[in-house]
């Protein structure tokens, strides 16, 4: 598990990257950052919907209703047109981020 002000710092950029694979409800996006982080990433409700409504009022995503085949139905989000724009931003910045650190850190060429 990893220092809560890491992962709240980096939570917009996951968000943005699943939902540019496909929509998603709330806690399958939990769900699925846990899968793909070995259950590293493991984000409360407390910080994932205050990111999700902050990128939907930014509009760089999109939520809407959809019927469920079993039980209620879900809130799902979409990532927009802004949103995959800014997505290629905030990678391009994250990658130079850690090559920075590595740096710093003595790790060159990871």
């Amino acid at each position: 598990m990893f220092n809560r002000e890491l992962v709240k710092g980096s939570t917009s950029l996951i968000l943005l990257q699943l939902l540019a694979e496909k929509e998603m409800y709330g806690y399958e996006l939990v769900k699925e950052m846990e899968k793909r982080s070995d259950y590293s990433l493991q984000v409360k409700e407390g910080t994932l919907y205050p990111a999700l409504h902050k990128l939907e009022k930014q509009e760089y995503v999109k939520s809407f209703w959809k019927e469920s085949e079993k039980g209620p139905a879900r809130k799902y989000y979409r990532i927009t047109v802004a949103g995959e724009q800014i997505l290629e931003q905030k990678t391009t910045e994250w990658k130079n981020f850690v090559q920075t650190i590595d740096k710093v850190i003595g790790r060159k060429g990871v």
